[in-house]
C-alpha cells in the first residue's frame, strides 16, 4: 500500500518499488498483497509490471475489492454489491496483467449488503477462474461462519501487531481452529516499532499516519515504551526491532503469515530477515505483557 499510498505521498518511487517486489522474490517471499483502492487502482498497476513475464509465476498473488473512494470528504466507502465485485475482479485482473489471482479479498463488509451476497459474488470468481482461493479482512467471528456456509474461507487479513492485539481474543483462535490463514497486516504498526518515528515531525509531509490518535504527540511519547522493549530484546538476541516485532507476530499461530509493507531494499532486507529470529519462551512472555497502546488505530 505504502508505494502508492497514504506513507509519504511525496516520496513515491515506481521504478524502486518494481525493483523491491522482485526483490522481496528473490529473498524467498512469495505473497505480494495488494488492493484496489490503494491509490486508487495505481498499486495494483505497479505490482502488474513488477510480476510481469517470469515473475508472475514465483508470486502468490492477492488483491482485495469492496472499498471504493470515498464521497462527501470521506476518504473510503464501501461496495460489496455482488454486481460491483464482478466488475472489480475483471477490473483488477487487467491492472495487474493476469488471467487469476492467487487469492481474492473481500476488503471490508458493506453494512449494506448481506454478507452472503458478497461473498456468493466472490466464490463466483473461484467458479470462473479468475481466482484460486478467497478470503475476508477486518471481519468478526460471526461473519467467518456466515461466509463459510457459502463458500470456504481461505483466509482472514486483519491488523495485528504488538499495538494491536485485538484479533487475539476471538478471530485468530477460531482461524487457527479451522485451517484458515490469518494474514497480519500492519505488523509494525505502520512502521512505528521499527523505532523509526520519535515524534510525529519525525514522519514525511502529507503522511496519512500523521492524522493517526496514536501517531499524536502524548500517544505517541507513551507507546515509545513498545519500541523500547522490542529494541531491549533485539540488543539481547542480535536483531532489530522490527525483527522482534515481526517475530512475535509469527508466533502467534501455524498459520499466521505477516504482511509488513515497505518500499526500500534495506527495510525489506530487514523484514526478511525476521523470519530466522528466534524468540524465546522467556522474550515472548516479555513481549506479552507489554501494556496496550494509548490511541486508538483509527
Amino acid at each position: 500500500m505504502g508505494m502508492t499510498w497514504a506513507y509519504d505521498p511525496n516520496g513515491r518511487d515506481d521504478a524502486t518499488s518494481v525493483d523491491v517486489v522482485r526483490a522481496a522474490l528473490d529473498l524467498g517471499v512469495t505473497l505480494i498483497d495488494t488492493a484496489d483502492i490503494y491509490g486508487p487502482y495505481d498499486n495494483e498497476e505497479l505490482v502488474g509490471k513488477a510480476l510481469a513475464g517470469p515473475y508472475r509465476d514465483r508470486a502468490v498473488l492477492a488483491t482485495k475489492a469492496g472499498l471504493v473512494p470515498g464521497t462527501d470528504g470521506a476518504r473510503v466507502g464501501n461496495d460489496g454489491r455482488p454486481e460491483h465485485v464482478r466488475q472489480a475482479i475483471d477490473d483488477s485482473l487487467r491492472r495487474l496483467g493476469t488471467d487469476h489471482v492467487d487469492l481474492y479479498q473481500l476488503h471490508r463488509v458493506d453494512p449494506a449488503v448481506p454478507i452472503e451476497e458478497t461473498w456468493g459474488a466472490l466464490a463466483e470468481a473461484v467458479t470462473a477462474g479468475k481466482a484460486r482461493q478467497i478470503g475476508l479482512s477486518e471481519v468478526s467471528v460471526e461473519e467467518i461462519r456466515r461466509a463459510q456456509a457459502v463458500h470456504p474461507v481461505a483466509s482472514v487479513q486483519s491488523e495485528l501487531s504488538l499495538w494491536t492485539r485485538d484479533a487475539l481474543a476471538e478471530v485468530l483462535p477460531y482461524t487457527e481452529a479451522n485451517g484458515i490463514a490469518f494474514l497480519p497486516f500492519s505488523p509494525l504498526g505502520r512502521g512505528f516499532l521499527a523505532g523509526r518515528f520519535a515524534s510525529v515531525a519525525d514522519l514525511p509531509a502529507d503522511d496519512w499516519r500523521a492524522t493517526l490518535p496514536r501517531f499524536q504527540a502524548d500517544a505517541l511519547e507513551a507507546n515509545l515504551a513498545l519500541v523500547g522493549k522490542t529494541r531491549e530484546i533485539g540488543e539481547r538476541i542480535g536483531a532489530t526491532p522490527a525483527q522482534v516485532a515481526l517475530a512475535w507476530v509469527v508466533a502467534q499461530g501455524r498459520l499466521v503469515v505477516p504482511i509488513p509493507g515497505t518500499k526500500t531494499p534495506k527495510y525489506l532486507a530487514d523484514n526478511a530477515a525476521s523470519a530466522d529470529v528466534q524468540l524465546s519462551a522467556a522474550d515472548l512472555a516479555e513481549l506479552d505483557a507489554l501494556p496496550a497502546p494509548v490511541g486508538a488505530r483509527y
